[in-house]
């Protein structure tokens, strides 16, 4: 019997699934559970409209990723922080403060998550940063941190 399956079950595949199981399993064990409903026209109609739909999505969000990419290459985000005499930071600039800045100064929102550091900016001067769009959409960014005196 062929069902569609409304959630993942173990050993019989994901949700949304068209797979082929025994009449007993599906009647037994998944219709009672609400795991599946019987594949018929209608409901694997329904299932690939929902299927184009996610694509579709899918597709507009990496093209704005894509779109966020190409306006922030190569740009150079500012950011200040307290330092010493020799260029060294009180503290450390954390991808939070990048974020911040990169709001400020070109309007592009990005989560604190998004922003990789391989270790934390403990100096004034330029470090090359990368930022994570999307999965397998990446950009750089030069940060410039401009030490402030008290």
């Amino acid at each position: 019997m062929k069902v569609i399956l409304l959630t993942d079950v173990k050993g019989t595949g994901k949700k949304d699934d068209i797979v082929n199981v025994s009449d007993g399993y599906a009647r037994n064990f998944l219709f009672p559970r609400h795991a599946a409903v019987e594949a018929t026209a209608g409901a694997s109609k329904e299932i690939e409209r929902k299927r184009a739909a996610e694509r579709q999505r899918e597709a507009e969000a990496r093209a704005a990723a894509e779109e966020k990419a190409r306006q922030l290459k190569d740009k150079v985000v500012i950011v200040k922080a307290k330092c010493g005499e020799k260029g060294r930071l009180y503290g450390s600039v954390t991808g939070q403060e990048i974020a911040a800045s990169l709001k400020e100064q070109y309007d592009v929102s990005l989560d604190k998550r998004k922003v990789d550091l391989k270790d934390p900016i403990r100096s004034s001067g330029d470090v090359q940063v990368t930022l994570r769009l999307y999965p397998q959409v990446t950009t750089r960014v030069t940060v410039r941190v401009v030490g402030v005196n008290q």
